[in-house]
């Protein structure tokens, strides 16, 4: 009786491996094509990137710190020429002037916290493909080698030249795919750090100046 359900539950397990073959494959073919279409957004996203200059921030810095009122600073934000998410939230904290020290450095606080997870959620998705990447690789690598080693112990040769082939495959797209994604990840957060390095210091003296005047 024990031999019998240990047969019904292995053949349960192999009917669900064998199963997810076809799903893993589509699934790995979506990372691939997204990590293709990846490459040519970081490609078109660094074509239009805007050079950061300091000298344009201190400039900028220090003709709101010499005006005398909001709607000047507001107008010398708009004619400057930092990028538009940056006017924006300067703007913003301007904005939220008549209130007090502390709920101005809570606003700002956010605004900071917001940008931050805005470009954590651009790049969510390439991370997500250089950790599903290879284990779904992994899982291609293993589901048809059971049916592989099985025809060799029958003596089908053919049969396990195709899992063989089939297992090899899903491994290196999925290692592909996570390997592109893994790169772009990494050039665009590095670009994020940087503007989220300039974003506070640019909300933070914008803060600091409101509380001068």
């Amino acid at each position: 009786m024990d031999i019998i359900g240990s047969g019904i539950l292995t053949g349960i397990l192999h009917a669900i491996s064998q199963s997810l073959l076809i799903p893993v494959i589509i699934i790995l073919i979506l990372f691939v094509i997204f990590a293709l279409i990846s490459v040519g957004g970081l490609i078109a996203e660094y074509t239009s990137r805007k050079k950061f200059k300091l000298e344009e921030s201190e400039s900028l810095i220090r003709s709101l710190n010499s005006l005398n009122n909001t709607n000047q600073m507001k107008e010398a934000i708009k004619e400057s020429d930092i990028n538009e998410e940056y006017k924006l939230a300067m703007i913003k904290v301007i904005n939220n002037e008549d209130f007090g020290t502390e709920t101005k450095r809570a606003f700002a606080d956010k605004i900071i916290e917001e940008e931050e997870l805005r470009m954590e959620k651009a790049v969510e998705k390439t991370d997500m493909v250089v950790r599903l990447g290879p284990t779904f690789g992994l899982m291609g690598t293993l589901i048809p080698m059971g049916p592989g080693l099985a025809a060799l112990g029958a003596g089908n040769i053919e049969l396990l030249a195709q899992a063989i082939i089939i297992a090899f495959d899903t491994t290196v797209t999925g290692l592909a795919a996570s390997a592109v994604s893994y790169v772009v990840s990494k050039l665009k957060k590095r670009w994020y750090e940087e503007d989220l390095s300039n974003f506070e210091v640019l909300i933070n003296s914008t803060l600091e100046i409101l509380e001068k005047k």
